[in-house]
């Protein structure tokens, strides 16, 4: 019972803290309750038409012409917005971990788990942006096990965008400088907007819905991109787009990071993406394809060698279906990606520490790995204020030793994280398959007391993880050890 116990209490906890938010933080506001963000303020409208429901940052057919055409729409404003998160997280179970405070930092305590500005909005006529900086209180831990914050670049997506209407045609074109491959997507099924509710930085939110798997691309962020794209009679979507390490004039788009966080490209690394986007009454439909090649350094420290360098070739499906009719605002998203990595030469074929059962070396390491990722979501909100959602992932992939951390150890024929031991194993987050197989679902309910603020309580549950149910890391943790209960209060102004 001690455990239920502590959950309630925590729960309880946070619900006063988020109860406390609610009645304090209109009072800190201007006069006018209605003051909204940076982009709501600049076009004189309501969250609801550029987000679905009010459920930010969900794009409405409006949302989405507003930022295809450069963030331009409506008058110069303040350019400056903020956000802010207060969360909890509680992991099902803390026992089969040899440091649970390591392993599940802050879990079941309210914490402030990050906040952005985001600087932005109409330049000229033809010119907007919209820029993410984010503070993490959480982001270094320090040998003492205290924590220190980080400041540093997030999203950034600066746009040029013009648009010809004629007789037969309407074209609305431009070009993206940005630091994020598909940032520039305006549907929310784009490896950079599928998952959006912020992650906390300590462990105990590890396996949260937020850090479950999600399609993305192997490149990244914080990375330098050129995309040219045009959508034509609001039907064809094209982009097309070439990243790079982000360094001289482009630096700013991984400012704060060190140079040890940083993802370093070797050459152009092309980005395409195809949208086939249809309207009809309160509904829209779109089906679109998106590929990129990646060649990412080993070591982002050390680029003289090509040969450290990680091929990738990603290649997503993806379909996102509105329905939005007030007081109803349903949105059903799917995404199929598959993705497959090769390996620097000197990484492929190398021995592992680990042994079978009879003390014979595993199989070498393979050369590549390929990846596959279903995920699929529906949600809906009702008046924009209540809403709720369904999710489910699947990942899956290829069996290779280099993915092992945990295994037999030589010495002894057992698992052990004993680190004086010839091959150590690794609790909690350890892999004793070598696979990457991970399958899980992910129920949200949320409410919306005005639009500036969402209140949303989530539960994810695993049946497979890390290529097992059961005893995944060779210490007994099975997958249902990770379900999780994340509560947040996810605020902008």
């Amino acid at each position: 019972m001690a455990p239920i116990v502590l959950r309630l209490r925590a729960l309880r906890t946070m619900l006063a803290v988020l109860l406390a938010a609610c009645v304090a933080i209109p009072l800190l506001l201007p006069a006018s309750a209605s003051a909204i963000p940076l982009f709501n303020r600049q076009t004189g409208q309501n969250c609801v038409a550029c987000h679905a429901g009010g459920q930010f940052p969900e794009l409405t057919p409006y949302g989405r012409l507003f930022k295809l055409t450069g963030y331009t729409l409506g008058g110069r404003t303040v350019p400056v917005s903020a956000m802010g998160l207060v969360s909890l997280s509680k992991v099902a179970d803390r026992s089969k971990s040899d440091d649970p405070g390591a392993d599940f930092q802050k879990d079941g305590r309210p914490i402030f788990a990050t906040a952005s500005l985001f600087l932005g909005g109409k330049i000229t006529d033809n010119i907007g942006a919209f820029t993410q900086f984010t503070w993490d209180p959480y982001a270094i831990t320090t040998d003492s096990g205290h924590y220190k914050g980080q400041f540093s670049a997030d999203n950034m997506d600066i746009r040029y965008a013009d648009r010809l209407v004629g007789d037969r045609h309407d074209v609305i074109f431009g070009v993206s400088a940005n630091n994020n491959p598909s940032v520039a997507d305006p549907w929310n099924t784009a490896a950079a907007w599928m998952q959006y509710v912020p992650v906390p930085s300590p462990t105990g939110s590890q396996f949260i819905d937020g850090a479950s798997p999600y399609p993305g691309l192997a490149a990244g962020g914080n990375i330098a991109g050129l995309g040219a794209y045009a959508f034509v009679d609001q039907t064809v979507y094209l982009e097309a787009g070439d990243y790079r390490t982000a360094k001289g004039l482009f630096s700013f788009m991984r400012a704060g990071l060190h140079d040890a966080d940083v993802t370093k490209l070797r050459g152009d690394n092309p980005y395409l993406r195809i949208a086939l986007n249809r309207a009809w009454g309160a509904s829209t439909l779109m089906i679109g394809l998106t590929r990129m090649n990646a060649r990412v350094y080993d070591d982002p420290l050390d680029t003289s060698d090509p040969a450290t360098v990680h091929r990738y070739r990603d290649l997503a499906l993806d379909a996102q279906y509105q329905y939005l009719l007030d007081p109803h605002a349903w949105t059903a998203q799917f995404v199929y990606s598959r993705e497959s990595h090769a390996y620097p030469a000197a990484q492929a074929g190398q021995a592992v520490s680990f042994v079978d059962a009879q003390g014979n070396a595993l199989a070498p390491t393979s050369a590549s790995d390929r990846t596959r990722l279903l995920r699929a979501k529906l949600s809906y909100v009702y008046q924009a204020r209540y809403g709720g959602s369904a999710s489910a992932f699947d990942l899956a992939g290829s069996t290779n030793s280099a993915n092992q951390t945990s295994g037999l150890d030589p010495g002894t024929l057992t698992v052990t994280s004993d680190p004086t031991a010839a091959a150590p194993s690794l609790r909690v987050n350890g892999n004793l398959s070598g696979n990457p197989g991970t399958r899980g679902a992910t129920v949200e309910g949320f409410w919306l007391p005005w639009q500036n603020l969402r209140v949303g309580l989530q539960y994810t549950f695993y049946v497979k993880f890390n290529g097992a149910r059961e005893n995944y890391d060779g210490f007994g943790r099975n997958a249902r050890d990770n379900d999780s209960l994340f509560l947040y209060a996810w605020m902008a102004y």
